[in-house]
Formats: C-alpha cells, sequence, structure tokens
C-alpha cells in the first residue's frame, strides 16, 4: 500500500514536468560546437543563348499582374573569381519567383552545392527576398548539409555585371554551423 502511495505522488508529480507545455528551458548544451565559416564564390547567370543557367517555368497570363509574376529555376556554376574562366567550385540550383508588379524584387531558394576541395559534397542554402536593382542585398542562410549540418547565418551580394543576357554576382557568407 505504502509502495502504491509513493508511486502515485512520483506520477502525479512528473506528469506536469514532462506533459507541462509546448516547449522546454533552453540551455546551451551544444554552443561550444559551432563553427563559423566564411565564403567568397561569384555566381554566373546566362540567360538565354547555348549556356543557359535560368529558364522560366511558369508565368501568369494575365495583363493585370504586370510582367514579372513567373517562376524561374536556375542551375548556374559558382567559381572562386568573377570571370567566367575562373576555378568552378560548385553550383547554385533553385527558384526565383518574380511575385510583384515589378521586376526589381525576387524571392530566391538557392543551395549552393560545393564540388571541390575540402567544402565538397557540402552546401548551404538561402532562402530570402532579393531586391535584385540593388547593387549590395543580403539574403538569409537558413540550412546546409554535410560540412553545413545546421547552417545558418547571411550572405551578402554585389552585383559585379549586369546585362541582358548575363550576370555574375559576388557571394560574401558567413555560415554558423556544427
Amino acid at each position: 500500500m505504502e509502495r502504491t502511495m509513493i508511486l502515485c505522488w512520483f506520477l502525479l508529480l512528473c506528469i506536469p514536468v514532462a506533459y507541462g507545455g509546448y516547449y522546454s528551458k533552453t540551455e546551451s548544451l551544444v554552443s561550444h560546437l559551432r563553427k563559423v565559416t566564411d565564403l567568397r564564390f561569384f555566381f554566373h547567370g546566362i540567360l538565354g543563348g547555348e549556356n543557359t543557367t535560368a529558364v522560366t517555368v511558369a508565368s501568369a497570363n494575365s495583363s493585370l499582374l504586370g510582367p514579372s509574376n513567373s517562376i524561374v529555376v536556375d542551375h548556374a556554376p559558382l567559381t572562386v573569381g568573377p570571370e567566367p574562366t575562373s576555378k568552378t567550385i560548385g553550383n547554385a540550383q533553385g527558384l526565383e519567383v518574380f511575385a510583384g508588379r515589378d521586376t526589381t524584387t525576387v524571392v530566391v531558394y538557392l543551395d549552393f552545392g560545393f564540388t571541390e576541395g575540402e567544402l565538397n559534397g557540402s552546401s548551404i542554402s538561402v532562402f530570402s527576398r532579393n531586391p535584385a536593382t540593388e547593387t549590395e542585398r543580403e539574403l538569409a542562410v537558413i540550412g546546409g548539409r554535410g560540412k553545413f549540418k545546421l547552417a545558418e547565418g547571411y550572405a551578402l551580394l554585389k552585383t559585379i555585371f549586369i546585362s541582358n543576357t548575363s550576370l555574375v554576382v559576388e557571394y560574401n557568407v558567413t555560415v554558423i554551423h556544427y
């Protein structure tokens, strides 16, 4: 009988702790394991021609919505320098959504997969609003894989070159990861 009472009291005291809320106290158990990596690379986009890196896959069919309501799929090379002949270190794959009444702002999701050196097989992902006509802008790093597991951070973008058919953007990325 006494053992049963002790067990009942124990269960009553434990249940509110185990099921008392939708969150638990935040504890910094792994902060000492976090690393910071700075990356610098160049994105080369080509619109049209033989080596196209971006293709429109959907577009609104309404003059009321404006010219920019479309979805573009990207597969663009990443290089160590701004020249197209620079060493390729990976590629960017993802989507760009032009969802406004003009073409100045794009919502982008890109995964930057690295294929060379120590980062081979690793990637970082960005998902953010990209005011494309601004020379300098910032995107959010929202994840990664390989050496960049549980990544977060930011990417500072600077347009190096832009024309009607091509684009070169410098990426300076700070990645916080495990």
